[in-house]
């Protein structure tokens, strides 16, 4: 595995931990300013509106699994698919389990930081 599959591998991992510990400011801080996220039954969207839901949605529990399924490093661009396993509940109610797979393309920023660019995610 290179340096650069390392890494990537490292933010979706870093990821799934902010995510369970309700860090939004670290999973803002994995995503480009220009990031595009594609899901089911909505229009694409961009950081701002993922903010919005992230603060929105504080109070619920994340539990989760990705388990990375390939990597491809092209330069300063990179893709990779990625299996979910996760599980939301709200403060007072029923854990709603949710998988499937996503589509990631990520590139490397000026600081070196592999950051997601665009995110495909089919998790229904």
């Amino acid at each position: 595995m290179t340096a650069d599959e390392k890494a990537i591998r490292d933010v979706v991992d870093l990821w799934m931990s902010a995510s369970k510990k309700g860090d939004v400011a670290t999973v803002l801080d994995l995503m480009t300013e220009d990031v595009i996220f594609m899901v089911p039954g909505h229009a694409p969207f961009g950081k701002s509106a993922f903010r919005e839901a992230a603060e929105a949605n504080k109070q619920m529990r994340v539990e989760g699994h990705a388990e990375v399924l390939e990597v491809e490093v092209l330069g300063n661009r990179a893709w990779l698919r990625n299996r979910l396993e996760i599980t939301v509940t709200p403060p007072d109610g029923e854990a709603k389990h949710r998988s499937g797979h996503t589509l990631t393309i990520l590139r490397r920023d000026e600081d070196g930081r592999w950051r997601l660019m665009r995110d495909a995610n089919l998790v229904v």
